[in-house]
């Protein structure tokens, strides 16, 4: 059976890692592509229990937006891309959304369409562009942007995204900092002294605690994977919020020089006992992974449950993969769960055996496995 199992408990673990890292500031938490893979409506309870609660959400599409607003979800939601278009913004004022504004027919919507004055669209996140070059306004532009939307009656986020944030050492991050930093200083001193910023996301909240300013952003880290380079998931204390499993459906030995699966990429330097797993890109696993990927194997015929770690064997196929399962009982292996990332293997580290990031493994599972929540 192929399964993904989620665990809500993890994520509020990681937002209570972020609200300790950023104690000042109001979270924005990011569930954007169905909450990273993890199902929506799985994640946005966890992000309200307790004392570790999320300020609000962060969503790409205005179509995420209201299905969060349909789930319940009663705090602030920030579009972050903004509205496409001006239909677009006149639907975020009926639901009570508040929109990132980034170039200027955005704001002319805004300008021409006033949202009431109780409604959550009048706050507004203004995106200035200090070195990432995708959206936003540039300086003399996010200026007066700010002036003629204050003018109108709007409340102000400064917010920008950076570039490189998941290496603490790159150029970058100081300009985009100063340039952040500078332009917030000048709207504050000349236009409102309410107007508040939001600088970081999941790497910033790690490596620029100086900087988190009044709201932070976390996305991936939510999830339990870490956003920086220099550290891992477990240092960072996040747990993963995901387990993705399968089964094991058959065994065989492979003999010596005998190669397995498409392209006869792995031949057998011994005879292998191998077995065939139920899993395959068609279900989200990745295609092309290194020879030092691995699964782990739970043997679940005793009252105690072993654990195998076991390589993956030659090229994966759309609906399984073959493993190595040497060192696994004969009489267990068969019907076997065989974790495919979790707490071993990690996603950070099957993504790394994938030449790829947690975040792509993560978002482009397929419908086929079947879904759980504990």
């Amino acid at each position: 059976m192929r399964t993904i199992t989620i665990k809500p408990n993890a994520i509020s673990h990681n937002l209570g890692q972020v609200k300790k890292m950023a104690p000042h500031s109001k979270v924005l938490a990011m569930v954007k592509s169905n909450a990273y893979g993890h199902g929506v409506a799985a994640v946005l309870p966890a992000l309200q229990q307790g004392k570790q609660q999320a300020d609000g959400i962060g969503v790409a599409t205005l179509s995420e937006a209201i299905e969060a607003r349909q789930l319940g979800w009663d705090k602030t939601i920030g579009l972050i891309e903004g509205a496409f278009t001006l239909n677009e913004w006149l639907q975020a004022i009926e639901y009570d959304i508040s929109c990132v504004i980034h170039h200027q027919p955005q704001l002319q919507w805004a300008l021409d369409n006033i949202a009431p004055i109780d409604s959550a669209t009048r706050v507004v996140w203004l995106k200035y562009n200090t070195g990432m070059n995708r959206l936003g306004f540039d300086a003399e532009g996010v200026i007066a942007a700010a002036k003629r939307l204050h003018e109108a009656g709007y409340q102000l986020i400064l917010t920008t995204h950076f570039a490189n944030a998941d290496d603490s050492a790159h150029p970058l991050n100081a300009m985009q900092i100063q340039r952040f930093s500078d332009v917030l200083s000048t709207l504050q001193e000349t236009i409102s002294s309410d107007i508040k910023g939001s600088l970081c996301n999941s790497a910033g909240i790690v490596n620029f605690p100086e900087h988190h300013y009044d709201w932070v952003r976390p996305g991936i880290i939510l999830y339990g994977s870490s956003p920086v380079i220099d550290k891992n998931a477990q240092e960072l204390d996040l747990h993963p919020a995901m387990e993705f499993s399968a089964q094991v459906i058959a065994l065989q030995t492979v003999h010596t020089d005998h190669a397995i699966g498409y392209g006869s990429r792995w031949t057998a330097q011994r005879d292998t006992k191998t077995a065939l797993v139920s899993i395959g890109y068609g279900d989200g696993y990745p295609r092309v992974v290194s020879d030092e990927t691995y699964v782990t194997v739970i043997d679940n015929t005793d009252t105690e449950s072993r654990r195998y770690r076991c390589a993956v064997l030659g090229r994966v196929a759309m609906d399984m993969i073959v493993i190595d399962v040497s060192t696994v009982p004969e009489d267990s292996a068969l019907n076997s769960k065989v974790i495919l990332w979790g707490d071993a293997p990690h996603v950070d580290e099957v993504a790394a055996h994938a030449g790829t990031i947690s975040y792509e493994l993560l978002c482009r599972l397929s419908a086929r496995p079947k879904r759980l929540q504990i």
